[in-house]
């Protein structure tokens, strides 16, 4: 029989329709453009069935309530499909590939976040590869994790960021290699998947209440009012983008803020502005004194996943000092301790 995958469509470039303004989403218009795929009927492909999702969105206008849709979809149909392909748009396609992972726990199944850089309407597109990749992947490899597939890479969704707005290699996972490479065969690096759940038969939706989590990139020179006015209640998590190895200023009042805000409850995580490494707040004097605050280190997570995981564990019933811990131990794959 036929492998079955449900394709959660949520919009993006892959499905859009031309228009004299631009690309735009069009309810409709992508089942139309895949009937028209010979390669879509082949029987080396899985039977799929599309959801597509109202209103089709530009991913620019994704929220953690859309996240919370798609972790539901998926929730829903766990036992019915062999794996989900989740077409999505690019612009925060690293997020919401950040975001399920810790949303659904108890996975047993391939998730397979996919889209493309130019929509399928177009002669000449990326959009027709990654979706038939994806798919295949999917529904032949037993992979329970959510993965980010796209161009020649199948990768960790919380390991993937976007790393090109031109190119149709548009993703990389800086710190952790790929799970699979996609040439003349899909290879798979079976040692870096992770293993299935071992008891949980069903799968357990978290939702990301907690929107009083934020980014804060430093600068030179930039004022310690910002930061303090960034760390006002009712602020509960601060993913706070620091230089190289997770250094920052040494200025008394900056570090004075942030132990303010600190011992107020407020969960500052040190995440490098490099887009490859970790952070080490014991190699310089200037990460030394953030330590000493209270900021605890976000390793070599990236922005986006410590930010989802933040949210993730704001949103349970647990102390200070429990979330501080969890957020420096591996739970899905995010994170390398050095």
């Amino acid at each position: 029989m036929r492998k079955k995958v449900y394709i959660a469509y949520t919009g993006g470039t892959i499905g859009m329709k031309r228009t004299a303004d631009g690309f735009v989403p069009a309810a409709g218009y992508l089942e139309q453009l895949m009937d028209n795929v010979p390669e879509l009927k082949s029987e080396f492909l899985p039977e799929y069935r599309i959801g597509e999702y109202e209103p089709l969105l530009d991913s620019s206008n994704m929220t953690a309530g859309d996240w919370l849709k798609i972790a539901n979809d998926i929730s829903d149909r766990h036992s019915e499909f062999d794996g989900f392909v989740v077409l999505h748009g690019t612009d925060t396609m690293a997020y919401t590939a950040s975001a399920l992972p810790f949303m659904l726990q108890g996975l047993q199944k391939p998730v397979v976040i996919t889209g493309a850089q130019i929509p399928l309407c177009n002669i000449r597109n990326d959009a027709r590869e990654n979706l038939i990749t994806a798919l295949l992947i999917a529904a032949n490899f037993k992979i329970p994790e959510v993965c980010l597939c796209f161009g020649d890479k199948l990768l960790r969704g919380n390991r993937a960021v976007k790393v090109d707005a031109d190119s149709l290699d548009a993703f990389e996972s800086p710190n952790f290699p790929p799970l699979g490479t996609v040439g003349i065969e899909i290879k798979i690096n079976w040692d870096l998947v992770l293993p299935p759940p071992k008891t949980r038969k069903t799968i357990k939706v978290t939702a990301l209440n907690e929107s009083r989590v934020a980014g804060l990139r430093l600068f030179p020179g930039i004022s310690v009012d910002i930061v303090k006015n960034f760390l006002q209640p009712p602020m509960r998590g601060l993913i706070l983008e620091t230089y190289g190895a997770g250094n920052a200023p040494e200025n008394r009042d900056l570090v004075a803020t942030l132990k303010a805000a600190n011992d107020r409850g407020v969960i500052i995580v040190n995440c490098t502005q490099c887009l490859k490494g970790t952070v080490n707040m014991e190699g310089y004097a200037t990460g030394t004194s953030l330590a000493k605050a209270g900021v605890i280190s976000g390793f070599d997570m990236t922005p986006e996943a410590a930010l989802a995981k933040l949210s993730f564990l704001l949103s349970q019933e647990l102390s200070v000092t429990k979330m501080k811990k969890l957020m420096q131990t591996d739970l899905r794959g995010e994170l390398t301790h050095p």
